[in-house]
């Protein structure tokens, strides 16, 4: 197991199986999504606990972004998606159910929709397809 700095918090990333682990640094752990979208679904999640990544200084936040770009790496080498979304939500409206900040690398593939064009826009279907046929 793998203890993350949530004190006296009570968060489902306090502790992280090592079976789920896919790398970590000194500021960011990488695991498998526990709930994945798709086949390599990994979650970029700071150290340290707070609530977004905005909470974060500039260079943490990069450290961060690093650790998003290794894991999208280590997707290609692995899993050969056509294609990723990444992101996180931000705040209870835009659907965030766990108070850690964490990004979602979540890799596509080829028909895995019939029509993936949109994107994370697929949030709010009906703004989603904003294009002319």
């Amino acid at each position: 197991m793998i203890q993350l700095a949530c004190h006296k918090v009570k968060c489902p990333f306090s502790l992280i199986k090592q079976s789920r682990l896919v790398f970590a640094s000194k500021d960011a752990i990488v695991m498998l999504d526990q709930f994945p979208v798709s086949e390599g679904h990994m979650l970029v999640i700071p150290r340290k606990h707070v609530a977004n990544i905005y909470e974060l200084s500039s260079k943490h936040q990069a450290t961060i972004w690093m650790a998003v770009m290794r894991a999208r790496t280590i997707a290609i080498k692995k899993y050969a998606p056509a294609g990723f979304n990444i992101g996180f939500n931000d705040g209870k409206a835009a659907g965030q159910t766990v108070g850690h900040a964490h990004i979602h690398v979540i890799p596509r593939y080829a028909g895995d929709r019939p029509d993936p064009r949109g994107g994370v826009r697929w949030v709010l279907p009906d703004k989603a397809k904003y294009w002319r046929e």
